[in-house]
């Protein structure tokens, strides 16, 4: 265990080449009891691994949660991984992911750590509709495009936190977002993200101001839809920009990530004048920095409606 920690610490500066890194772990036997399946989690989330500490029990809590830990003074709630997925762990919950996600800090109780693989995101495919009932935004081919090759089921943490503690009230407030977006006629926004509530949360937000939208799964769906429009655009003997006010895209995506679909636009002379938003569960100053050299014009965290409209807004108003 001590290995991997080592690998999370030292192997995170992968986004310039379409890369990223797999922290593998078991849950437990399937519902049949036969298998024990690879589940994964993309190494910028976690931010540490640690043997299982003593859990409090805290009265009334969502089902699925263990608890909560004291680790170094702070008070971090525990998930049951394996219950939310539906596996039965053999061994017990030995290992405690701890993870930073969408401006939080909670832990994942797990059975086993394997490894960590670094991957192309070309060899991670869509899976919105997989076995586990939406809780896989992803499925990795460890060992690349081969017939024999391992697979491991990347979770959608989005999901599954919102599961375990939905939020109260509407999830976007259409009079928290403010006025309706003035857009060129015909222009939309080109959105890209593999998580369903992400892309719902972020339909919902780009519907209260009125702003039209083209949303995809992944980078590469949202870069060849780009140039599709941009080519329409010049039959029509149209700029580009008449046709796309702005790209919003998330950074983890299968087959494309949002750092290469970003350094893409802005590298090509046919595009680089198109704003991009980051927007992204990812979070930390390493991560920002990456932000800043592909070329993005602005970041913004997941996921509060208000500051997506409101970041939306300045990036126009300076284009």
């Amino acid at each position: 265990m001590s290995t991997v920690q080592q690998e999370v610490d030292e192997r995170t500066n992968l986004t310039g080449s379409n890369k990223f890194e797999l922290l593998l772990f078991r849950l437990g036997m399937d519902a049949s009891e036969t298998r024990s399946e690879l589940f994964g989690i993309n190494v910028f989330k976690v931010r540490e691994i640690v043997a299982m500490p003593e859990i409090t029990a805290v009265a009334g809590s969502m089902p699925h949660m263990l608890g909560v830990v004291n680790l170094r003074g702070q008070i971090i709630p525990v998930v049951d991984l394996p219950s939310v997925v539906g596996c039965k762990p053999k061994t017990g919950l030995n290992i405690m992911l701890v993870t930073e996600y969408a401006r939080t800090t909670q832990a994942f109780a797990v059975e086993s750590v394997e490894e960590i693989v670094r991957l192309d995101w070309n060899q991670v495919l869509s899976a919105e509709n997989s076995a586990v009932g939406g809780l896989v935004t992803s499925i990795a081919r460890l060992d690349g495009d081969t017939e024999n090759t391992r697979l491991a089921q990347v979770l959608d943490v989005e999901q599954i936190l919102r599961q375990i503690a939905p939020p109260e009230g509407k999830d976007v407030d259409p009079e928290s977002v403010g006025s309706k977006l003035q857009l060129n006629p015909g222009a939309v926004i080109l959105a890209a993200d593999d998580s369903g509530v992400a892309r719902s949360l972020i339909e919902q937000t780009l519907g209260a101001i009125h702003a039209p939208f083209i949303m995809t799964k992944t980078g590469k769906e949202a870069w060849d839809k780009l140039q599709a429009i941009a080519a329409g655009a010049a039959a029509e003997g149209k700029p580009l920009r008449e046709k796309i006010a702005l790209v919003l895209t998330d950074l983890e995506m299968p087959e494309m990530d949002g750092f290469t679909l970003t350094r893409k636009i802005k590298q090509d002379e046919r595009y680089k004048s198109l704003p991009v938003i980051i927007h992204s569960s990812l979070s930390g100053s390493t991560n920002e920095e990456h932000i800043r050299a592909v070329g993005a014009d602005a970041y913004v965290a997941k996921f509060v409606a208000e500051e997506l409209a409101a970041t939306i807004r300045n990036i126009l108003a300076k284009k």
